[in-house]
């Protein structure tokens, strides 16, 4: 490829495109025609030599060199609109889309208090939800597959805290939560003290996003010597609140997550017969984000969505393999 001679602009086309994933989405957001995009990108192919979008029935998905590319691309251009524009950003005439990658029972929780502010505000902001499949999200940011992840990443911060200022990512807590054991009102449990035993006993229900039947809970047991029988595995909140209401299976969850469920009137909590760390929700994004005009527009916004949670006592959740 000469760089030399390369137009920029299919540059800008490229991000939009692997932002949307769809040839008309990104070709309203650029204010050009979907010919013209498709155009822009057969240029950009043409350039570097090598595919980087194949059609679905869905859009278009980007291929390796694709993937490997984009967090390149869009990096350089941040730091482009940082260095010719560097503090304005204003959100009711600029529209940009975001990224957010997080668990079910997290946009349920979070989502409706971000679009509200974002409404209130008249702002342009387009917010893509992505689902979280992973207990460690750092390398979907570091690739700049996602903008921001929100959730329980204990290991992950872990990792961040050790590297201190080297770390590229950075991360701040929205809100705290506690564990709580669900079942459902007519267990056999329901009226009786739940001890270790009567626990461990238990047949119990983990949400898994990785589909391994080990999390927290299991991790707590073992310092204790105890295990526990899982019997299924799901990779949604909602799911397990609505198995856990119609079996006499048991499943740890954040006691303010029960009203998300829907389920919460038929739904009983009870305290844990074990140890367990408290919750720390936690927004992640990138350190070459940091003084981006419209990310640190929507990290405010974030972090606003959050605290008014807080302070409401709102049903919490952002947990991977909670249970």
């Amino acid at each position: 490829m000469n760089f030399r001679t390369l137009d920029l602009n299919l540059l800008r086309v490229f991000d939009q495109v692997m932002a949307e994933q769809n040839l008309t989405r990104a070709a309203e957001r650029l204010a050009m025609t979907q010919p013209a995009v498709s155009n822009a990108l057969r240029r950009l192919r043409e350039a570097v030599g090598d595919e980087l979008l194949v059609r679905t029935a869905y859009g278009v998905k980007p291929t390796a060199r694709a993937e490997a590319l984009w967090p390149e691309v869009r990096a350089a251009l941040g730091r482009l609109r940082e260095a010719l524009d560097p503090e304005t950003f204003d959100p009711t005439v600029s529209e940009a889309t975001f990224r957010l990658a997080m668990a079910d029972a997290t946009a349920a929780t979070l989502m409706p208090l971000l679009v509200a502010g974002i409404e209130r505000l008249q702002a342009l902001a387009n917010v893509r939800v992505f689902p979280l499949t992973t207990r460690d999200p750092r390398a979907l940011v570091e690739r700049g597959e996602v903008d921001f992840a929100i959730g329980y990443f204990p290991d992950a911060i872990a990792a961040l805290t050790a590297q201190g200022s080297t770390a590229s990512l950075q991360h701040q807590r929205l809100w705290d939560g506690e564990y709580v054991c669900v079942m459902r009102k007519g267990h056999p449990l329901a009226d009786a003290a739940l001890t270790l035993d009567t626990f461990c006993a238990a047949h119990h229900l983990l949400v898994s996003f990785s589909g391994r039947a080990h999390g927290f809970v299991d991790q707590a047991l073992a310092t204790l010597n105890r295990t526990r029988r899982i019997v299924l595995t799901v990779n949604q909140f909602f799911t397990a609140g609505r198995v856990v209401l119609h079996s006499d299976l048991l499943t740890v969850l954040p006691r303010d997550f029960l009203p998300a469920t829907g389920f919460e009137r038929e739904l009983l909590a009870k305290p844990l017969p074990l140890n367990l760390q408290r919750v720390h929700v936690e927004v992640l994004w990138h350190r070459r984000h940091e003084h981006d005009p419209a990310q640190r527009w929507m990290r405010e916004q974030i972090l606003a969505a959050g605290a008014q949670r807080d302070s409401r006592g709102r049903p919490s959740d952002a947990l991977l393999d909670a249970g």
